[in-house]
């Protein structure tokens, strides 16, 4: 009916073909690693934003 290889049929097919296909939004696999090292970054400044900090101490 529609011309989409990621039918309940091809999910074998799609999943062996990379995380840009299983998408279908067009982009490539070097947007998927962009997003991934912004959302890693996010993550950081998030944990070092709740960790709290050690007073340093002044002799």
């Amino acid at each position: 009916m529609y011309n989409n290889p990621a039918g309940p049929a091809a999910g074998a097919f799609v999943g062996a073909t990379g995380s840009g296909t299983l998408a279908m939004t067009g982009a490539g696999d070097l947007f998927w690693f962009a997003l991934a090292a912004f959302a890693m970054l996010a993550l950081g400044l998030a944990i070092r934003r709740i960790v709290p900090v050690r007073a340093e101490k002044k002799a």
